[in-house]
């Protein structure tokens, strides 16, 4: 999700009794359980999860079918909207010792911290037979989670393939195309994006803005490279890394051109944004898709499309699901993050809630996948794509504190006026207080 993390598209009936089936005899042929570990003859069972954003897990209603597949079993979930209080609070509770649920999430961003700095505090997961589903995700997804010494420390939901979601309706009303083809060639580039993004506010209706915010911008660009805040060494090189700089430059271009709504991701008032129409593009990995539909609701079915990104393919987010040393019910937590994760329910949640596969089974089955309510948009083809062009990304311990600081400070330019030099300034700063 991280924050993090949405596309609908019913199965068959058929299909949905694979899903069950496959389900049941992972119950019953799983990596030792038992039935009373299932919470079965031996009692109820509460499994308590705790994530953050939209992972969409009982939108899809997987949480109701696992408990039909295990009588005794009860899943509990909290869900903190932003990623970065999420955190916050799991590293006062992982310091502590108590608190803690049975599955809780890890965004992509601070995997790198939880193998690297927090190995101690997780369950190696080959203590349950994880070693044996290596084979079932992408290499990439499951060696950020595997420690040097070959401990897995969380088996991966999905990941984050980017794209550009739109307002059909704003950009008819501007007298922009709404083809996803001809939008697609006319934002080959990002200059070409913001190029169409200023003929758009020249006759944008009233209160609409071209995109989000600049923050949005800044990530979803950013995205696109393979290396960011750190090298393959670990060296922290955020400073001087020249694509760092163009995305930053790019979006405080954005800023002073006037075409952000500017609107801080996560905020009530960004949730609000979505049915307001207060913004006609927003930087889309295949998680929005599910985060969109809650917020602009049925009113917004249609009224939304998809086309490819402009500047290549990148990935944005991403998760893993993970179980405390402190966890009360860690072998049933296992058992259910395996079933969660297995490529028929990644298939299921992406068709559902668009979230995208990490398991590579689940990739495959996906390609043909429509969504209505995006205009029927192809998302199989258009997330598949970009997910098989999108970068390898390097990841270091403090990847996602080093992000926060520099769209907090791009906030500042879009919203208090702060020059971009000055925020830069206040961006370098936050990140030395934040990694120490």
């Amino acid at each position: 999700m991280p924050i993090a993390r949405a596309a609908t598209l019913r199965r068959a009936a058929v299909r949905l009794g694979a899903v069950a089936l496959t389900g049941a005899l992972l119950a019953a042929c799983g990596s030792g359980a038992s039935d009373g570990a299932s919470g079965g003859a031996g009692g109820e069972v509460t499994l308590t999860v705790d994530l953050f954003g939209s992972f969409g897990y009982q939108e899809a209603g997987l949480y109701a079918e696992y408990e039909k597949l295990h009588p005794g079993v009860r899943i509990k979930q909290t869900d903190t909207e932003d990623e970065q209080d999420y955190w916050k609070s799991l590293q006062t509770r992982l310091a502590g010792g108590g608190g803690l649920a049975d599955v809780q999430a890890v965004e992509v961003g601070r995997i790198a911290s939880v193998t690297q700095r927090q190995a101690d505090k997780f369950e190696d997961l080959t203590r349950f037979g994880a070693d044996k589903l290596k084979g079932e995700f992408a290499e990439a997804k499951w060696s950020a989670a595997t420690t040097k010494d070959g401990r897995v420390l969380g088996l991966g939901t999905d990941v984050g393939p980017e794209a550009m979601c739109y307002r059909t309706d704003l950009f008819e009303r501007a007298g922009l195309p709404t083809d996803r083809t001809e939008l697609a060639r006319r934002w080959a580039t990002w200059d070409g994006y913001l190029a169409l993004g200023e003929q758009y506010q020249a006759k944008a209706p009233a209160g609409s803005a071209w995109l989000d915010s600049v923050g949005s911008l800044f990530t979803i660009m950013i995205g696109q490279e393979k290396e960011r805040y750190y090298d393959a060494s670990g060296e922290l090189i955020y400073e001087d890394n020249p694509a760092v700089r163009t995305a930053w430059d790019t979006a405080t271009e954005a800023a002073a051109s006037g075409l952000s709504a500017k609107l801080d991701q996560w905020s009530p008032q960004w949730n609000q944004a979505f049915a307001a129409g207060s913004f006609a593009t927003i930087p889309c990995p295949a998680w929005m898709l599910g985060y969109i539909k809650g917020q602009a609701g049925a009113a917004g079915k249609g009224k939304w499309d998809i086309a490819e990104l402009p500047g290549g393919a990148g990935n944005w987010g991403g998760s893993y699901l993970s179980v405390p040393r402190a966890a009360k019910h860690k072998k049933e937590a296992y058992e259910l993050i395996r079933w969660l994760t297995a490529p028929e329910q990644q298939a299921r949640l992406f068709r559902k809630q668009g979230n995208f596969p990490s398991a590579t089974g689940a990739i495959a089955e996906v390609a043909g996948a429509k969504d209505p309510y995006f205009s029927n948009a192809p998302i199989g083809r258009i997330f598949g794509d970009a997910a098989k062009a999108a970068p390898v990304q390097v990841l270091g311990v403090h990847d996602k504190n080093v992000a926060d600081q520099i769209t907090n400070a791009l906030s500042e330019v879009e919203r208090k006026g702060t020059s971009p030099r000055k925020a830069w300034s206040n961006a370098r700063k936050g990140v030395e207080n934040a990694i120490g």
